[in-house]
């Protein structure tokens, strides 16, 4: 999907960049596959935020996709390819032989017409899903789970994708869109190819208020603040941040320090992201 450039006929418009369309299916959303999405912008059940920036945005329906891929041996047909709200890559529908029909992300090179399936018994090519165990060793994957019936949770976004490194008893080695080296059981799903939609990080947003129009509210920086409202904040004119480091504005170590402390996956992380 080729990146489309504007005229600068506004000042909103100069370096403006945004997506051709060009693969998308004209059809409308499938009513079926659709729930309505209740926008709770960053509030929790008391009202309160407590995830900050939220609010606002165009009005969406939630579109069911399968991550799970738990309808083994049973082929469908892509019949249409489709733009959701909801996420960074494009979705395609499915219709099985049964006449069941799904959502399922749309790999790059995925068309119309092309043939999908699941199951350890499936072909290795783009948008179908396996096993892991039924996976060669240097195949790309995407949408992978982390425990077997659960659902693909990892290189999700667009353009991502992870590489099956080595097999190991139980376990399989794959290399995350972070550069982690991770081991993952072997009974968990993935599906082969890349995730589509690469050119989506190449989108310059060129005004504040298409960011708004994605239900993204203003970012202010802690040193603009008070004292009161920010550990950066307060001072003559424009001050360092000083103190023994940047902070959150929850007095928090903040920009590089490490905050993982998930103990329970440690033990499957062969290399951390960022390590040499």
């Amino acid at each position: 999907m080729p990146i489309k450039y504007y005229k600068p006929t506004s000042a909103g418009r100069r370096g403006m960049t945004g997506l051709s369309f060009e693969e998308l299916s004209k059809v409308k959303p499938d009513k079926d596959l659709t729930v309505s999405l209740r926008r709770k912008a960053g509030r929790n059940n008391v009202g309160k935020i407590s995830v900050r920036h939220r609010g606002g945005g165009h009005k969406r329906r939630y579109r069911i996709i399968d991550f799970k891929r738990n309808k083994w041996d049973v082929a469908g047909e892509v019949v249409s390819i489709e733009y959701d709200p909801n996420r960074s890559a494009r979705i395609a529908k499915v219709i099985y032989e049964d006449g069941d029909k799904t959502y399922i992300i749309a790999p790059l090179g995925l068309q119309v017409g092309d043939a999908v399936m699941n199951g350890p018994n499936a072909e290795l090519q783009a948008g179908n899903a396996l096993p892991l165990k039924s996976i060669p060793v240097g195949t790309i994957v995407h949408n992978i789970e982390l425990q077997p019936g659960r659902g693909g949770q990892m290189a999700r976004a667009a353009g991502t994708s992870a590489q099956l490194l080595g097999k190991e008893g139980d376990y399989v080695l794959l290399r995350l869109p972070s550069s982690e080296v991770r081991m993952v059981h072997e009974d968990c799903m993935a599906t082969i190819g890349q995730v589509g939609n690469t050119d989506h990080g190449n989108v310059k947003l060129g005004k504040a208020g298409r960011k708004r129009w994605m239900g993204w509210r203003p970012t202010v920086r802690g040193s603009a603040m008070d004292p009161a409202s920010h550990p950066h904040g307060g001072g003559e004119g424009r001050a360092p941040i000083g103190m023994p480091g940047p902070k959150t504005p929850w007095g928090k170590p903040a920009q590089g320090t490490r905050t993982r402390r998930n103990k329970r996956t440690t033990q499957f992380i062969v290399r951390r992201r960022g390590s040499k």
